[in-house]
């Protein structure tokens, strides 16, 4: 089978691979959309990825084409989405429900082959049955839709929740959706793409802004949320949220990324301080989610591309142009 292949870091080739077999509890996928993210660029930059190469491709959706021996409630023709998420079940964290923690984390697309790819083997445990409605090239929405779920799965709870959030990509514009449904008093974007500020003024944000001194907050905001991972944008963020307020690092920053933070300030407004990483029982309920219409594929999604064409879709995100990318094996 053809599949892009992350050959060294920097280096992304399309090549012949063997196809995958499944074991007896996993099915195998063809892929009718994968999305490109942030962390693939990672990968591409030599993070995360433990070992070259490795073919990326952790947001898929597509139809099962064999299914193993001991596989139940799922045949050959079920279109799915897939959570990438790969936990041991058995170390310190796995026991206590924490598996986005496992000490033995791995992932499809990060650790082992991904669904950039004509064909990926996936876990039983890991599969979502998408309804009829909806497509498999939307479903590659599922999953970064199930870690925005995550994320809002750490902020505390409450009405006329003011939020600041720090970029309008795919995620920030998820954000957004899921803010205006909890329950928030107003959701203001800061972005320096406009393109991307248009699209977020489209879903209804309160206001869209290059730059948090634009907007009148005296107080600050009740909840702040970074989904850039830069530095500049996490500092600035750090300093808006309100007393008593709440900042959720999601995006995620490079490695070596460093920031100077004022522990008084931290302890005289009371600020909580929370990360959110990857998917933690959210994915079932980010594919109902998207089933029940939350999010318009047609609106996320603005550019697909054949499996080709990969290493120019993914040079294309890393220029910050258009929302989700998906590729189409």
């Amino acid at each position: 089978m053809k599949a892009a292949v992350v050959v060294t870091p920097g280096t992304i080739e399309i090549q012949d691979v063997a196809d995958p077999a499944p074991g007896p509890s996993e099915v195998v996928v063809k892929p009718a959309a994968v999305g490109i993210c942030g962390t693939d660029l990672h990968i591409m930059d030599g993070e995360f990825a433990p070992s070259f190469p490795i073919v990326p491709g952790h947001e898929f959706a597509g139809e099962i084409v064999a299914v193993g021996s001991a596989v139940t409630g799922y045949a050959v023709g079920d279109q799915v989405a897939v959570d990438p998420s790969l936990y041991c079940g058995y170390c310190y964290y796995c026991k206590r429900a924490r598996g986005n923690q496992c000490e033995n984390w791995a992932a499809i697309g990060v650790t082992v082959s991904g669904g950039a790819a004509e064909f990926v083997a996936a876990p039983l445990a890991n599969l979502f049955k998408l309804p009829s409605h909806l497509a498999a090239r939307d479903a590659a929405l599922i999953e970064p839709l199930s870690c925005a779920v995550r994320g809002f799965d750490v902020l505390p709870r409450a009405m006329a929740t003011s939020y600041l959030i720090y970029g309008s990509g795919t995620m920030g514009l998820m954000m957004l959706e899921l803010a205006k449904r909890a329950g928030a008093e107003s959701v203001s974007i800061v972005d320096l793409n406009p393109a991307r500020l248009e699209t977020a003024k489209r879903l209804g944000c309160t206001a869209a802004v290059t730059s948090a001194d634009e907007l009148d907050a005296p107080r600050g905001w009740d909840v702040v949320i970074d989904c850039t991972g830069v530095e500049a944008a996490i500092r600035d963020g750090l300093a808006r949220v309100g007393r008593g307020g709440t900042f959720l690092q999601f995006g995620v920053a490079s490695y070596d990324a460093r920031l100077a933070i004022e522990p008084y300030e931290i302890y005289r407004r009371e600020i909580t301080i929370t990360g959110s990483m990857a998917v933690l029982h959210s994915f079932d309920r980010a594919g109902q989610m998207l089933a029940a219409g939350v999010l318009d594929p047609s609106v996320f999604v603005s550019h697909r591309f054949p499996l080709s064409d990969y290493a120019a879709a993914l040079d294309q995100f890393r220029a910050g142009v258009g929302r989700k990318i998906l590729i189409e094996p």
